[in-house]
């Protein structure tokens, strides 16, 4: 067989096969592939509705329009009682007072008639003597009239008139009623055109008010984008980020990474293959909520520069690891408060949803430019940062939360604290006594002791026998007990030793069989020999690499296979796939791997059964295909841990 691939060319080659791994898992993992990539859309359409109903919320005024030629309103016409919210019924279009003069009372006869578009019926007006009368009426017959006109004949050529109307505003559903607009200049023009005709004689005469609105521009949007956007936003961020966390533990709950590393997998290869698939994943995501974006017409999509806003999403999801946003920025807040907050990507998001949604806010804002990202977002009237510093600032947290490093991090400080935990337990931390000295117990079997003398002899004169595959020198593992402390006591139970110094060799070319009841420590004494379990005292020899040690444990895991007392498979993939990764992880010569892969499905008896989901097989099929992945690479030991089911 060609030798093993090494060095930087293997973790290539892992990072290769990984992407893969994680592109095959995602291809038949459909819907939540669909969920992560398109939830932009359901959101966004959520967010598109409630932009629509606020907008028809409003769509009675039109402040937030831009009017610089306002269309002229021709005499208004006194509207009906009904029209006015909150009316009570029956209700009356107006009343008036100074009905003692007869002139009033065809003046009040001509309004009725010549009302535009529709003639009052007698039966929605009511007159009275007096303003005091009206007063009283009103008082008690609340909401049945939404104005009322007052007359008073001076002399044959003098008539006056008051309008009396509630000039309060109310609001319904959203819109809002203007009654100065709505009924008291209806109220006037008619009152004042009567009267004129009637003074001068001439029922025809021309008496014809228009009525505009003042130009103006349009006053900024309330933006459905920058209230309730950050949630969802969020929210859609946390769509890959769930994903994405879940498929890291379910590969640890599953011991995959674990079995993966068994067979030599580098941490910076594994870790760099999420960074990159992720990456790519929220890249496209990110294209597709700005695209969906401009699908529906949103102005903080069409408008803001295509390029800005893509950078925007695509950073934050990079950063997607805590869930709170919002933040503070403004001038009563100090630059190290806000560089302090800015640490968290939720608040950047916040931050610049709100920056990109002012450039927008209404239909003569010209967005932000790529050009002008470093410069103060329009109408940011504060300006404490920029959307150039947003991205720059999401940058920053990317470098710093960046998978690689961090995980890396973890992955020690993981060791550090078991270690840390175990001398605490047997130190001066803990409430009752030390660990115990690991127990030195005489075999009561005869071959049993002249092995363990065998081999305590043969590591006391440093010898190291070339045809000896393993020599297990003393090793020893041990659980701490659990420690409760209540009100002044302590309890704790008892250090469990799983190992109590085992003293064997095992020769090469050989089949050595471990055997024990139940509970024995088998399977704890090939974890130890594995890596998987930190020995508590002894060591073990395999070709002469310790297990204590990491670079006798690297070099270790590239001459042995290992088939574990569980299965450890992906069920999404198939056996096929299984042999393809762990080959390359192994570091066989890319050019070998497939053929290598086909001869040991044969070897088990899966070759028709090679591109079938392992989540199909029988137990007895996931069991032989464990076996041909602990075969994988010809290793020179193999250690199979109840490999028959």
């Amino acid at each position: 067989m060609e030798p093993l691939v090494s060095g930087f060319p293997l973790l290539a080659q892992q990072f290769k096969s990984l992407f893969r791994k994680n592109l095959i898992l995602s291809w038949r993992s459909k819907r939540s592939t669909s969920l992560q990539l398109f939830s932009s859309a359901f959101f966004i359409f959520l967010i598109f509705c409630i932009q629509k109903a606020l907008d028809a919320r409003f769509n009675t005024t039109t402040a937030f329009d831009n009017v610089f030629d306002p269309v002229a309103l021709v005499s208004p016409p006194i509207p009906p009682c009904e029209d006015k919210f909150y009316t009570r019924l029956p209700c009356f279009d107006f009343v008036w007072s100074g009905n003692a003069s007869s002139k009033i009372g065809l003046i009040v006869s001509s309004i009725m008639a010549n009302n535009p578009g529709r003639p009052i019926p007698s039966d929605k007006v009511m007159s009275f003597g007096t303003t005091s009368e009206v007063d009283d009426w009103l008082f008690s017959n609340p909401m049945t009239c939404p104005g009322a006109l007052h007359f008073s004949e001076r002399n044959a050529t003098v008539i006056t008139y008051g309008v009396q109307t509630n000039s309060t505003a109310v609001g319904k559903q959203g819109h809002f009623e203007d009654p100065t607009f709505k009924f008291q200049i209806p109220l006037q023009i008619a009152a004042e055109r009567e009267i004129a005709r009637s003074l001068i004689e001439d029922p025809n005469f021309s008496w014809v008010v228009n009525l505009k609105e003042f130009a103006h521009p349009a006053v900024a949007t309330f933006s459905a984008v920058a209230t309730v956007g950050p949630t969802f936003f969020l929210a859609i961020a946390m769509f890959g980020f769930v994903f994405q966390i879940s498929s890291l533990i379910t590969e640890k709950e599953l011991k995959l990474r674990q079995a993966m590393t068994m067979m030599g997998l580098y941490d910076t290869a594994y870790w760099f293959s999420w960074l990159m698939w992720e990456g790519i994943i929220t890249l496209i995501s990110s294209l597709l909520t700005v695209l969906f974006g401009m699908m529906f017409q949103f102005d903080f999509f069409l408008h803001n520069n295509f390029g800005v806003v893509f950078l925007f999403f695509f950073i934050f999801q990079l950063n997607m690891i805590i869930t709170q946003f919002g933040f503070p920025y403004s001038t009563d807040y100090s630059r190290t408060y806000r560089a302090i907050w800015s640490v968290f990507p939720p608040n950047l998001l916040a931050e610049g949803l709100t920056l990109l949604s002012g450039a927008t806010a209404t239909p003569l804002d010209p967005g932000i430019s790529w050009s002008r990202r470093g410069k103060c977002a329009p109408n940011d009237t504060e300006c404490v940062i920029t959307i150039g510093k947003v991205e720059r600032w999401q940058v920053i947290e990317f470098v710093r939360i960046i998978y690689l490093p961090l995980f890396s991090w973890l992955d020690v400080t993981g060791k550090l604290m078991l270690h840390l935990v175990l001398l605490l337990e047997g130190g001066i931390c803990s409430c009752t006594r030390s660990v115990p000295p690991p127990e030195d117990v005489t075999p009561d079997d005869e071959d049993v002791h002249e092995e363990e003398n065998t081999v305590k002899q043969a590591a006391s004169e440093g010898e190291v026998d070339t045809n000896i595959a393993v020599q297990i020198r003393g090793l020893v593992k041990m659980y701490p007990g659990t420690t409760k402390i209540g009100c002044c006591k302590c309890e704790k139970t008892s250090h469990y030793h799983a190992l109590k110094g085992l003293w064997v060799n095992v020769a090469k070319d050989h089949l050595f069989c471990l055997l024990g009841p139940n509970g024995a420590g088998k399977t704890t004494a090939i974890n130890c020999l594995t890596g998987i379990t930190p020995v508590t005292a002894g060591d073990a020899l395999i070709y002469g690499c310790s297990v204590r040690s990491s670079v006798g444990m690297s070099n270790i895991r590239r001459i042995i296979g290992v088939c574990p007392q569980f299965d450890i498979l992906w069920d999404a993939l198939s056996g096929q796939d299984h042999l393809h990764l762990f080959a390359s992880i192994k570091g066989l010569p890319p050019a070998s791997i497939n053929s290598v892969a086909q001869k040991s499905l044969a070897e088990v008896m899966l070759t028709e059964a090679a591109k079938i989901r392992a989540g199909s097989y029988s137990g007895g099929m996931k069991r032989r295909l464990s076996v041909a992945i602990a075969l994988i690479g010809d290793p020179k030991l193999v250690i199979l841990d109840e490999p028959v089911c």
